[in-house]
């Protein structure tokens, strides 16, 4: 760990950690995607050929072999498309790259078109026979994803209806969605004469010197300003988009279908809400100590990142350093999870490259049975950067855990319980760095980033979650949505959270035009809170019953998404269905926070006076 003078020219020894992808394709160019494109198109018509007008009437063992066919053809698409997203993650200005994306979103609706029968024609079978194939031994197996998927019967429409929406979903929402990450993708932020991208300019946002985080967030609002004419209008035409296909689905809320999707039930998501937003106190209390301690009259929104002057605060960790910190970490707690999280290093399995064209953010993605998962991230050193790569490697260990378990019933974790295994990882790697620094003040500041990124994860995404809330309501109940509308009510759930201990100012107001997650997937954040807060309940189950607690959990990773969450976490003794389970992990938070005082006025009593 080393701290440098000059900040932009250090290298992180990421620049060469890229992924290896030929597990898919050579190349862009390489013939054998069209080639396996043709044999899904066959592979569809095949199935079509076999099962269209007779699901309703398979016995267990035809049922069976026809869920393998399908997820033989899901497969091998889902190596074209995962092959195809990735490459363009890498370089969303490459013509290339976007043009595959737009071929291959062209064939998975087409493909989709002559499949949707099946879900369509199973979801019309009656109930009793239906029952009577669930209770079938021989599908055991599959009776989670077949039951699970009767859940969305009263919201399907007929077959050439779905196929329609599927037809205009390339020229529509996907189309629209894939601008804007275009879009986002090439904006560069002036910074004294520097072009910076979305991660390099985020990046100042953390930069000890106040003016350097200053006139960052003036270049990231400059730049939306220049883009919002393009951005409101995507945001307004995609929300729009989505509240005419809740209309003809029925559902109830603009919420209704990520819940659905998310198995979560809304009474859970609501009491998740309430508790959080309840706790807004919690946020107060940290900024207004923070604000103490950096010395400011005020807290102004480009501070809320600034670390404090403190030792440690401007770490710097070299890749290979990063690497170790966390697989030791991992190590520490599970054998088993270090060496799956091994695989990502030594098999080239992460893309941490700060390349200038590539998408901003960090994912993980678990392509299909038949390959493996990748980490997507940028690389610049950072304290943060670690914890990132600790937290998409979570994701990573969890998708193959379940891939190689359940293969594809396993690999699609919901996203509520998807954030699960990243936020332990990450709590994994802050213990084990904390319990070894005996610095108090180095403690302080360690202390002082874990609350900030729990405060990111639980308060900042659920403060978006009201935002969407607002702003999805609004489109429905106003019409189109000006900038300054959309401005309005950004400002109005960011107030909320922060109450009075940070002062938003007005070039604040556009930030939540670059953000994806809104237009991806439309309801995701609250899962951010819904995981951290699992989490840390998670972890104090771990710190009450010590290894005995381990094997429960790598079960539970290994399980993905092959059953219920509250099944699943009912096995390590979580009760996702009661109200005041979040009440736990908040508690855990203001714990923090109060520890963070505590030691913050035993190490600067004379900040206090």
């Amino acid at each position: 760990m080393t701290t440098p003078a000059a900040e932009e020219t250090r290298q992180s020894g990421a620049e060469s950690v890229v992924w290896d992808l030929s597990i898919f394709y050579s190349s862009l160019d390489d013939p054998q995607i069209d080639v396996d494109i043709a044999r899904v198109h066959q592979m569809a018509e095949e199935f079509a050929a076999k099962y269209k007008g007779r699901v309703s009437l398979l016995d267990a063992e035809e049922m069976y072999e026809a869920i393998l066919a399908n997820e033989a053809m899901d497969d091998l698409g889902g190596r074209i498309g995962s092959y195809a997203s990735l490459k363009f993650s890498e370089d969303a200005a490459d013509p290339k790259a976007g043009a595959l994306i737009q071929k291959i979103q062209e064939f998975g609706s087409a493909v989709s078109q002559k499949t949707v029968f099946f879900e369509l024609e199973w979801n019309q079978t009656d109930d009793v026979v239906a029952q009577r194939l669930l209770e079938n031994p021989t599908l055991a197996k599959f009776r989670f994803q077949l039951e699970a998927a009767r859940r969305y019967k009263r919201h399907q429409l007929t077959e050439i209806e779905e196929q329609i929406l599927m037809d205009k979903q390339v020229t529509g929402a996907g189309a629209w969605t894939r601008f804007f990450t275009q879009l986002t993708s090439a904006m560069r932020f002036d910074y004294d004469g520097q072009k910076l991208n979305q991660s390099q300019i985020m990046e100042k946002m953390r930069n000890p010197d106040r003016e350097v985080r200053r006139k960052a967030s003036e270049s990231v609002t400059t730049t939306l300003r220049e883009k919002q004419m393009e951005l409101t209008f995507i945001f307004n035409v995609l929300v729009a988009d989505k509240a005419q296909n809740d209309r003809r689905r029925q559902y109830e809320t603009w919420i209704s279908s990520r819940n659905l999707s998310n198995l979560a039930p809304d009474s859970v998501v609501n009491a998740l809400v309430e508790a959080v937003t309840s706790s807004y106190d919690i946020v107060a209390k940290h900024y207004k100590l923070k604000r103490i301690l950096l010395g400011l009259p005020e807290l102004t929104d480009y501070d809320r990142y600034a670390p404090l002057a403190l030792k440690e605060s401007d770490a710097f960790y070299p890749w290979d350093e990063a690497k170790q910190i966390v697989l030791n970490a991992f190590r520490a707690f599970s054998p088993k999870l270090a060496d799956t999280a091994q695989l990502f290093f030594d098999n080239n399995w992460i893309h941490a490259a700060p390349l200038a064209n590539k998408r901003g953010g960090a994912f993980a993605s678990p392509t299909v049975p038949s390959a493996h998962p990748y980490v997507f991230m940028s690389y610049l050193g950072t304290a943060n950067n670690v914890s990132t790569l600790a937290h998409e490697l979570g994701h990573g260990m969890h998708m193959q855990l379940s891939g190689q378990e359940h293969g594809f019933q396993g690999l699609y974790t919901p996203l509520t319980t998807a954030e699960m295994a990243s936020v332990f990882a990450e709590m994994l790697v802050f213990q084990d760095l904390q319990s070894r620094e005996t610095d108090p003040e180095a403690r302080l500041a360690m202390l002082f980033e874990k609350v900030e990124d729990s405060f990111a994860t639980v308060f900042r995404q659920t403060a978006m979650n009201r935002f969407e809330d607002g702003m999805h309501t609004a489109r429905r109940t106003e019409g189109e949505l000006s900038t300054e509308r959309l401005s309005q009510i950004w400002m109005e759930t960011q107030w909320a959270m922060f109450q009075d201990s940070v002062n938003l100012g007005d070039q604040y107001g556009l930030w939540w035009s670059y953000i994806p997650h809104f237009l991806h997937t439309p309801g995701y954040v609250y899962a951010y809170a819904f995981g951290e807060l699992l989490v840390l309940a998670l972890y104090g189950l771990y710190q009450e019953r010590g290894t005995s607690f381990i094997p429960e959990y790598e079960a539970v990773l290994a399980a993905g998404g092959s059953d219920y969450p509250d099944r699943i976490l009912a096995k390590v003794g979580v009760n996702l269905n009661d109200p005041k389970f979040w009440e736990r992990g908040l508690n855990a938070i203001r714990a923090m926070v109060d520890e963070e005082e505590k030691l913050a006025r035993e190490l600067y009593p004379e900040k206090f006076q």
